[in-house]
């Protein structure tokens, strides 16, 4: 079995905040740096600033640089995790995967959307699926905080992680 993966992360504490800017569908796409070490990891160039664009390549915090693009078709597990700053505002945190996120090639289809309502401890949530991806179609993180009557709340992260490992050797019927 051979398996192609991209790890990508980001730190406040490293990178500086990230402004949370709510998309349309009232989800904000979360962006991750280029630069490898720590825990980035990308030798199949899934995480690069030149892929959809028509000019000039993407550079973060852009919101190109929230898109993993697959490098095979094949089984994809996409897994992430993120640490909310202590916020008292949101009544509920929100997150989903989506296949093309900006619309670049395919169209926003979204998918395992979740939501949790805060913990009296730290807001850390992790979180998997499982679905087909393919090289023409990237796909994203996007989170939201929520307060009373549903109104997004631009709650600061601390911490995000986004994975994709794509098992290559799958037959589709």
């Amino acid at each position: 079995m051979s398996v192609a993966v991209c790890s990508l992360k980001w730190e406040a504490a490293r990178s500086g905040r990230q402004k949370i800017v709510y998309d349309s569908d009232g989800y904000h796409l979360v962006r991750f740096p280029y630069v490898l070490g720590d825990e980035q990891y990308d030798p199949w160039h899934m995480h690069d600033p030149g892929r959809g664009g028509t000019t000039a390549p993407s550079k973060f915090p852009d919101a190109r640089s929230g898109l993993i693009w697959p490098s095979h078709d094949g089984w994809g597990t996409l897994s992430a995790l993120v640490f909310w700053e202590p916020d008292s505002r949101p009544t509920e945190y929100r997150s989903r995967f989506v296949r093309d996120p900006l619309s670049l090639s395919t169209g926003y289809d979204s998918t395992a959307t979740t939501d949790s309502v805060p913990t009296r401890g730290g807001q850390y949530r992790a979180y998997t699926w499982q679905m087909f991806v393919h090289p023409g179609t990237p796909v994203g993180l996007k989170i939201s905080a929520r307060g009373p009557g549903d109104v997004r709340i631009a709650a600061p992260l601390m911490l995000a992680e986004f994975k994709l490992a794509i098992q290559t050797d799958v037959v589709r019927p």
